[in-house]
């Protein structure tokens, strides 16, 4: 009898494929693949249901994070779903210079480009999310060479992969997860950066060290404005600070708090409904 697996196409409005993953990863499934106008959940678990997808996803309505939701319950026979997956990532130009490819992709890099390779194992955080080329953007424009950097929440670490590329001299990256830990030194070693990058699995009270020259955080924004007085303690005097994981309606608040702590915006950037924010302190 051949295995069979559930494929749930979900579309919603606005459809904002970290939120939405944000609470799918929950549910006990194999995979998720980010579509042009939807995403695929892939799953082997037969209890998984159209309903228990459309609970979580009330979840995310309720709390105004999406307006509306639909989802289409699909079986589908004998399919390897990491190629599946796979399929659907392709190389990325974040910027003129800064070029971000998986590891199963093939690229010559041109003049002066900087190609970072990324094994990016089923997740979100592998450059193509608006929040994450933000926060290239504002890395290329803003990093001074031999810069001390902390990246807050580092996910795959491609932010402090893309830091050590442009010429900082020390990059602690930190996350709570141990699957952060874990594929985060795997792509600092694979972009030949591990003698400047220190991937950690701590939170940020834990980071002993101070005075970085740059904080880049790519976060939610409750959590934002609850690390903000450690954020503080840690930034050098003139420091530049790059904040994102932002959505349009948090730039007041982001705003205000930081600027509380002595921080003065300096650089915004909007793509779609996501933003970014540069303070210098």
């Amino acid at each position: 009898m051949k295995k069979f697996y559930k494929e749930f196409l979900i579309t919603s409005e606005p459809l904002n494929a970290e939120i939405l993953s944000s609470v799918l990863w929950e549910l006990n499934i194999d995979g998720i693949s980010e579509e042009i106008n939807c995403i695929k959940v892939f799953t082997q678990d037969q209890n998984i249901t159209e309903d228990e997808i459309k609970n979580a996803l009330e979840e995310l309505r309720k709390n105004n994070l999406i307006r509306t939701y639909d989802v289409q319950e699909n079986v589908l026979y004998e399919k390897n779903w990491n190629e599946e997956w796979e399929k659907s990532r392709e190389v990325l130009h974040i910027t003129d210079k800064i070029v971000i490819k998986p590891t199963f992709k093939e690229y010559e890099s041109g003049k002066d480009e900087i190609v970072i390779t990324l094994d990016p194992k089923m997740s979100f955080g592998t450059g193509d999310h608006a929040t994450t080329k933000i926060c290239v953007k504002f890395l290329e424009k803003c990093l001074q060479p031999n810069s001390i950097v902390l990246d807050v929440g580092s996910g795959t670490a491609i932010l402090s992969i893309v830091a050590a590329k442009l010429g900082a001299s020390k990059v602690i990256a930190f996350d709570i997860d141990e699957w952060s830990l874990l594929n985060g030194k795997e792509n600092v070693k694979l972009n030949s950066v591990d003698n400047i990058v220190d991937v950690r699995m701590c939170e940020l009270k834990d980071i002993a060290e101070r005075n970085f020259d740059l904080i880049v955080a790519n976060i939610q924004r409750n959590i934002l404005v609850e690390l903000a007085e450690e954020i503080n303690n840690r930034i050098s005097e003139n420091g530049i600070l790059i904040l994102s994981g932002l959505l349009e309606s948090d730039h007041q608040i982001i705003t205000e708090k930081y600027s509380e702590l002595g921080f003065s915006e300096v650089d915004f950037m909007q793509l779609d409904e996501w933003i970014g924010v540069v303070f210098r302190k």
